[in-house]
């Protein structure tokens, strides 16, 4: 079982949480199956020199996730391999979109079909948010919670402030404010976005002014402005805020970067109105990928966090039980909107 263990001293993961990785990994590969017995305390500090209070901590912690049993006098022994079977998850998302099935799916699929999960919706409602969080207590294992508001951000942040934190994992958005160690898998929308616009910099070179779709009423950070405004400033582009797409008078020379999927759509039909050419006179850089973007206008340009990528991480995060802050991969897909 030596082995199956993995620890690395340049990592900034601790080295118990490391060896507790390496456990669970291997009863996930079946390299190690149900009463196998574990390398004794002195065995692993030997072989990976490091002290036995961190390896004594490691099975601990197996221990309390049930995935070890010590069998007095003789040692560690692996109790099962369903690492799902002591969980029940509530799953909280701000609404139901292409882009959150994704999340659910990767989610659910890494997880394993057979982990409880009570999944709820509050369509970006607070006293919906609130009610739902109240009536479920804190009776489940872990809390996986998107959170996005059009306000009531102080109140929801107090909120999710008084569940476990070791129980916590903050999904798609860091939420400002909250204290104690949690998980979170989240997208860095700031830097994220400079990168993308930075990477398409040569084709948005072809137009003078750059506006982005942001309406006065919305969920989205304001991280996202911020990336938009010092992208423009450091490379010349003319930097506008659009705030309701449907009063735009579209003329060339102009790219437009939009946030929601009914401003694509409108964005789209005024386009053509005017019978300017998508890619030549007027851009499209469109945010979140969705299979009808690459048939759209023969392929809308995109730039996206990896949900599925996101989904998987959560549950990995919850499967290992480790309070680990994760910065999503974001990319961009070029297509001939731009």
């Amino acid at each position: 079982m030596l082995d199956c263990i993995d620890i690395v001293d340049s990592l900034s993961v601790p080295k118990y949480q490391q060896l507790v990785n390496s456990i669970v990994s291997g009863i996930q590969t079946k390299d190690i199956r149900p009463g196998d017995k574990l390398p004794s305390i002195h065995e692993v500090s030997a072989e990976f020199d490091v002290a036995k209070r961190t390896v004594e901590k490691a099975y601990d912690l197996l221990k309390e996730q049930d995935i070890v049993v010590a069998v007095k006098g003789k040692g560690y022994y692996i109790n099962h391999t369903l690492l799902g079977r002591n969980l029940k998850i509530f799953l909280l998302f701000n609404k139901l979109s292409a882009h959150k099935k994704i999340i659910y799916d990767s989610f659910v699929s890494e997880l394993g079909t057979d982990t409880p999960i009570d999944f709820f919706i509050y369509n970006n409602d607070f006293r919906l948010f609130r009610d739902i969080i109240r009536k479920e207590g804190t009776r489940h294992s872990h809390y996986v919670i998107i959170s996005h508001f059009f306000n009531d951000t102080e109140q929801a942040r107090e909120l999710i402030n008084q569940l476990p934190k070791h129980k916590l994992v903050v999904l798609d958005k860091l939420i400002d404010g909250i204290t104690g160690k949690y998980a979170s898998v989240v997208q860095n929308f700031e830097k994220d976005l400079i990168h993308a616009l930075t990477e398409a910099l040569p084709l948005l070179r072809k137009y003078s002014q750059l506006n982005i779709l942001f309406p006065a009423e919305t969920y989205h950070p304001k991280a996202i402005l911020n990336g938009f405004y010092r992208f423009c400033y450091e490379h010349g582009f003319v930097a506008r805020v659009v705030r309701d797409i449907a009063d735009e008078a579209i003329t060339p020379g102009n790219a437009y970067i939009n946030l929601m999927e009914d401003d694509l759509v409108t964005l789209i039909k005024k386009i053509k109105d005017t019978g300017y050419t998508v890619g030549q006179q007027v851009g499209i850089l469109s945010y979140n990928e969705t299979p009808l973007k690459e048939i759209l206008l023969d392929g809308i340009t995109v730039m996206s966090t990896d949900f599925a990528q996101m989904g998987k991480t959560a549950a990995q995060l919850v499967l290992n039980n480790t309070c680990q802050h994760i910065e999503n991969p974001f990319r961009l897909v070029v297509r001939k909107s731009l």
